[in-house]
């Protein structure tokens, strides 16, 4: 009989969190819960027949459904991390929440049925983020496995990453790991806070206030801990202003000082960690009808209205919307603000007057490519299970030879149970196909490359294919192709002038903060690019027509 299997309730993709139960030999454990449809319990029967709910960290997608599980099921143990179970409630603001998560400490092996045990190891990301380490003892062999939660490798402003040198070795027979990032490669963490804190200086030496929509707990926290302490921040004339959730996620932050690193715990010996009015910049909670002071930074909740930070008379100030780039979402920054954008007519009037530039950043929270093969290498189990990520993505890392080689692969769908054989010889399905063969054509004054059709069927070709434009370039002997997005014409454009007697949207009255506001053009409710034309063409004051 096969001593583990996994029957993922959800994986994480789209808008669904993750649930896996695992079965370790007469025991089953729940890992994690952040389905939001309660008619996942419908199977009570097999619900019951857990043994053990272990949450890995805090944020919705993992935990929003312990609430429930624990009305249906109030004898049935939920465990976690300290810092986890104090983090939980903020997930379930607008109820009164019990104590019903039970905390376990760090590194200590603990056993909750007969050759049962649960370890818990920091795994970045997050305060109080774990990954999990389950054993299962019989009389033959040990049976181990290994779930990473979300995890990251680097250290974060508020979080060390997970000690990949404690885990060198471990060997578990499985390993349950994240794939968000997929195969890509980002700058390291520190590289990435240096850009932003960089791309909001300069927009407030432009006099631009800064809007940064985030999630409750997490990334607003890192933001204000990185504009308390980057150089190019401390000792500035500034406002911060934090609204709605967030300030809940700060208090609760600060209930835990003793929990953080002993850098974080030194900068709170000498100033306060978030609310300072005394030290600038000066952070503060924003009180209602507040009169925002131009250049200033807000803070507040990614689904909140913004329209009541960025309409607050006819003096209001030019606007930058800093939105969380999440890789795995293809286009997800651009399809966001366009949602809002028809959601709401008074924002769509605040960018026609170019009070409003939103712009994507990247401050990664989760492993990348690299991160997570070097990873799997220093575990180096028997099985690894891919989940919580694009399929698209899982499917690149699947697709890497020196994984293929050396790993049983698994990309599971929510349903469908995973047997994980151990010690057996396993026939490792062909990986799925990732590279296309194309057809190289030289001109006398052009080079066409040809692609399959095929290629077409990834959601990532809307991305490459979004402007019709790429970027070519030599990379040692390979000739690497990328495709260039509109946002990146128009900064690549944006030095460039444009003659004032050519026909094109630069040139256009309707022309509105780089987007076309002609409800006759093609384009209209589009960014375009200086160059761009359409058929509606209206010259505006300054054009001089033909005669």
């Amino acid at each position: 009989m096969d001593q583990l299997e996994c029957l993922p309730y959800s994986v994480g993709s789209a808008q669904e969190g993750v649930c896996l139960l695992i079965r370790m030999g007469p025991y089953r454990v729940l890992l994690d819960c952040g389905l939001s449809d309660p008619d996942w319990m419908t199977d009570r029967e097999l619900l019951r027949a857990v043994d053990l709910v272990l949450c890995s960290h805090a944020h919705p997608d993992h935990a929003r459904g312990l609430l429930a599980l624990n009305q249906a099921f109030p004898q049935l143990p939920i465990c976690a991390s300290e810092v986890t179970a104090q983090l939980l409630p903020l997930n379930w603001l607008n109820q009164e929440v019990p104590l019903f998560c039970q905390a376990l400490p760090w590194r200590s092996p603990i056993e909750f049925k007969d050759g049962l045990t649960v370890e818990l190891y920091p795994a970045g990301h997050l305060p109080g983020a774990a990954a999990i380490f389950l054993t299962y003892k019989t009389a033959h062999r040990t049976y181990s496995l290994f779930y990473t939660g979300d995890f990251l490798l680097s250290n974060s402003r508020l979080v060390d990453g997970l000690p990949l040198e404690e885990l060198r070795g471990l060997r578990p027979d499985v390993l349950i790991v994240e794939g968000s990032y997929g195969t890509a490669r980002y700058p390291h963490r520190k590289q990435q806070e240096n850009q932003l804190a960089e791309r909001i200086s300069r927009a407030m030496g432009d006099r631009q206030s800064i809007l940064l929509p985030t999630p409750t707990l997490g990334l607003g926290q890192e933001l204000l801990m990185l504009l308390r302490s980057h150089h190019h921040f401390t000792g500035q004339d500034l406002d911060i202003w934090v609204d709605g959730t967030i300030a809940l996620g700060c208090d609760a932050y600060l209930e835990m000082l003793p929990h953080f690193p002993s850098s974080v715990q030194n900068f709170a010996r000498h100033q306060p960690l978030f609310w300072d009015e005394r030290i600038r910049p000066r952070v503060r909670r924003l009180p209602p009808h507040a009169s925002l002071q131009s250049p200033c930074i807000v803070l507040t909740d990614q689904d909140k209205d913004l329209s009541q930070y960025l309409l607050s008379g006819k003096n209001s100030p030019s606007w930058l919307i800093l939105i969380p780039h999440q890789p795995s979402q293809i286009g997800s920054v651009e399809l966001t603000f366009n949602q809002t954008l028809q959601d709401s007519p008074a924002l769509q009037a605040a960018v026609q007057a170019g009070r409003i530039t939103p712009e994507p950043y990247l401050l990664a929270d989760h492993c990348d490519g690299a991160g997570t093969t070097q990873l799997i290498h220093n575990l180096r189990p028997q099985h690894v299970v891919f989940i919580h990520g694009a399929p698209a993505y899982l499917n690149d890392l699947t697709s890497l030879e020196e994984l293929h080689n050396r790993y049983h692969l698994h990309t599971p769908a929510a349903g469908i149970k995973v047997k994980l054989p151990i010690g057996e010889t396993f026939l490792q399905p062909a990986p799925p196909e990732t590279q296309y063969e194309g057809e190289l054509t030289e001109h006398p004054d052009s080079v066409l490359i040809s692609l399959p059709e095929t290629v077409t069927a990834d959601p990532r070709w809307q991305n490459l294919a979004d402007t019709g434009i790429v970027e070519v370039r030599w990379q040692g002997e390979e000739l690497v192709l990328r495709g260039m997005t509109q946002r990146e014409l128009l900064r690549k454009n944006q030095d460039m002038a444009v003659q004032t007697d050519v026909e094109c949207c630069e040139n256009c009255i309707h022309c509105r903060s780089q987007r076309c506001w002609n409800q006759a053009s093609p384009l209209f409710g589009f960014k375009v690019t200086p160059d761009g034309y359409c058929p509606v063409f209206e010259a505006a004051q300054w054009v001089q027509p033909e005669a």
